[in-house]
Formats: structure tokens, C-alpha cells, sequence
């Protein structure tokens, strides 16, 4: 692994794929500010980890739907580690339903959510990574398998990576790179609480290597577009389905 850059703030880390990533830059000499809503036990356990493992790690709560609370976030993690070379927009929410019954009040929720809280944080990034930095969306397959039921979460996340294409344009002179990773099922407590029924086992059968994903398999990606290695590599929709699309 190429030398890793010093400061990370990863959304929504304190479970999950967020999680995994946080402890994967933790463990590869990165300082994290591990992000959390509302489970503070959770985050206090990431960040135990990664200093058991002789890393540098802070909690940080913010409801990243609310604008000012994300700004505040990367404030705070600016004051505490001295800058930032590190974001990754990891904070989503999975809402499924057929177009037809679609309320206006679940786009919004997950508009806001998944793209909004994207968008900010993709505009906090570009005005405060240093030059040579590293930004990192979490998207999802769905916006290439167009399953039924994934409309709008598949639309909030299609339109995250064209953001990220464009900015990747924009922050290219400065040698800061902008990917986004496409997940396919990952075995979360996410999947197993909110995802289509069936999916886990759907995923499994589409993909030649028989299994769906864990949360580290995410994360070794993300390590990886985080570290010098991936200095070519910017503007891209990096698929992550073990082979379903």
C-alpha cells in the first residue's frame, strides 16, 4: 500500500460500511474523525479500535442531513487534527418503493439524504482538502441494475456521482482526486433491516464469486483510493459487486 495521507473524515462511521472504512485509513496511518448521529457507543468503539491499534481516532456527532450540522463537523475536525486530506461521503439511507407509490415525503427523505447531505459534503471537501487529497463517495449498483422498487434511491445516488465527476474536473489541478465506489449487497445491519426482501440471496446467485459483500471489501477500495496508489485515478464510478454488474 502506498503512503497514506494524514487526516480522514468519514460520514457515518460508526457502523456498517462506514465503519469498515474507518478502521481500514485508522490502520494505515491516517487520523480519523469518525462520524455518528445518535449511537455514541458505537463510535467510541471505532475509535477504541483504531487506537488499540496505535492509531488516532475522534467521535464526532452530527446529523449530516442538517447543513449546519455537517459544516460544524468538518470545523471540528479541521480544529482537532489541523486539516483535512481525507473525505469520504459514506451516510446514505435505503428507502424502496414502486414509482406509483412513491409519497412526496420519501423522496424528500431520501433526497435529502442521499444526495443533499452529499452534495454539501462534496462542497466542504473541494473548499477545505489540502491540495494532493483524496474524496471518496459511497454510492450503490442499484444505479446500474435499475432493479424495480430502487427508483429514487437510485436516482439520489446517480446524481452523487455525476457530482463527483465534475468536481474530480474542477479539483484536478489542485492533484486532489474524486472517486465513488458502487456497492452491491454488502451484509449490513442496513441490508438486513431495510433492503428488498430477498436481495441478500439474489446478490449471491448473480455473482461469480457466490457470495454478496462485506463491509470490508468496501473498505480495502477505499483504502486504496485514499493512498498514493490512486493517484491516477480520478472521476470514476469504481464498481464493487463482485462481478453482478
Amino acid at each position: 500500500m502506498g503512503v497514506a495521507l494524514g487526516v480522514a473524515l468519514v460520514t457515518g462511521s460508526s457502523r456498517g460500511i462506514g465503519r469498515a472504512i474507518a478502521e481500514r485509513l485508522g490502520a494505515d496511518g491516517l487520523a480519523v474523525a469518525v462520524n455518528y448521529r445518535a449511537d455514541e457507543a458505537a463510535a467510541d468503539a471505532v475509535v477504541a479500535k483504531i487506537q488499540a491499534g496505535g492509531g488516532k481516532a475522534v467521535a464526532m456527532c452530527a446529523d449530516v442531513t442538517d447543513d449546519a450540522a455537517l459544516r460544524g463537523l468538518f470545523d471540528r475536525a479541521e480544529q482537532e487534527f489541523g486539516g483535512l486530506d481525507v473525505v469520504v461521503a459514506n451516510v446514505g439511507i435505503a428507502r424502496f418503493s414502486p414509482l406509483a407509490e412513491t409519497t412526496d415525503e420519501l423522496f424528500d427523505l431520501v433526497f435529502r439524504t442521499n444526495l443533499r447531505a452529499t452534495f454539501v459534503a462534496l462542497r466542504e471537501a473541494a473548499r477545505r482538502v489540502r491540495d494532493g487529497g483524496r474524496i471518496v463517495v459511497i454510492s450503490s449498483g442499484v444505479v446500474v441494475t435499475a432493479r424495480a422498487t430502487t427508483g429514487i434511491y437510485g436516482a439520489g445516488k446517480a446524481a452523487g456521482d455525476q457530482l463527483v465527476r465534475v468536481l474530480a474536473k474542477e479539483l484536478g489541478p489542485r492533484g486532489i482526486t474524486v472517486n465513488s465506489v458502487l456497492p452491491g449487497a454488502v451484509r449490513t445491519e442496513a441490508l438486513a433491516a431495510d433492503g428488498p426482501p430477498g436481495v441478500a440471496e439474489y446478490s449471491a446467485r448473480q455473482s461469480p464469486l457466490g457470495r454478496i459483500g462485506e463491509p470490508g471489501d468496501i473498505a480495502d477500495i477505499v483504502g486504496f483510493l485514499a493512498s498514493d496508489e490512486s493517484r491516477w485515478v480520478t472521476g470514476q464510478t469504481l464498481h464493487a459487486g463482485g462481478g453482478q454488474f
